[in-house]
């Protein structure tokens, strides 16, 4: 059975960076499509960030919507079954529990949610991450 575990989350101040993880057990990370979502409280989940499946490289389609774009990067380390999230220029806005999700198997194409509507499975269960002074 495939597990998600995020870590990295935390308090950091405004225009500060975060890296979050997204480590894969029971699943091979790289041959999955994997997003990075975000909710805050009263909010809509938002997705921030995906990237298609790369069999075995750390290449893949990413896709960041407008309003991270520039300020979050999405990669792999197939060497430890790992997606991050490198977010930079952080806003209190950005307030939020953030999670990683596995998404269809070998899907090599555009996994943006302005593109497709990919079936996520496997979610972990979050790490909240607080943009505060």
């Amino acid at each position: 059975q495939a597990q998600l575990v995020e870590s990295g989350g935390g308090l950091v101040q405004p225009g500060g960076s975060l890296r979050l993880s997204c480590v894969g057990s029971g699943i091979t990370m790289d041959t999955y499509a994997i997003g990075w979502f975000r909710q805050a409280p009263g909010k809509q989940r938002e997705e921030v960030s995906c990237i298609s499946s790369s069999h075995g490289s750390t290449d893949g389609i990413t896709y960041y919507p407008d309003s991270v774009k520039g300020g979050y990067t999405i990669s792999r380390e197939n060497a430890k079954n790992t997606v991050y999230l490198q977010m930079n220029s952080q806003r209190p806005e950005n307030t939020a529990v953030y999670y990683c999700a596995g998404g269809p198997h070998g899907w090599g194409g555009p996994c943006g949610s302005n593109y497709v509507s990919l079936d996520y499975r496997d979610w972990g269960q979050g790490t909240q991450v607080t943009v505060s002074s």
